[in-house]
């Protein structure tokens, strides 16, 4: 499993290692069943504390997207493709609103965010 933590970034390192995850369940890069790497080897090859792999672990645990069976570890649940592409999908309208708010900020009209939305769209 491929983790890649960035230590300059603002996102917490724990909620890197969830959003990775997450990414590897939605695009069936980890499939129902399969096992996550114990949270001593986890943190041995990322050079974190165990403390923070174990957090991201509980967390995806509670959202559903794992479970953890003591002694034996940590497996993916069975994933709910229309839950998790609609838990994306406000993700998304969150940094839109965002990005739109940013504009307003500037002075931008709906107008000319829109223009610059259909820009930004066509690569």
């Amino acid at each position: 499993m491929k983790i890649i933590i960035n230590n300059t970034s603002m996102i917490p390192i724990y909620e890197q290692i969830i959003e990775s995850i997450k990414k590897m369940i939605i695009k069936e890069v980890l499939k129902e069943n399969d096992i996550l790497p114990s949270v001593r080897s986890l943190s041995k090859e990322l050079k974190i504390s165990a403390l923070t792999v174990k957090k991201a672990y509980d967390i995806l645990e509670n959202e559903g997207y794992t479970v953890t069976i003591h002694g034996k570890g940590t497996y993916v649940k069975k994933a709910n493709h229309d839950f998790l592409k609609e838990e994306q999908k406000k993700e998304v309208e969150a940094d839109l609103e965002m990005a739109i708010q940013k504009a307003r900020n500037i002075g931008l009209s709906n107008e000319e965010i829109k223009e610059l939305m259909l820009l930004l769209m066509e690569e």
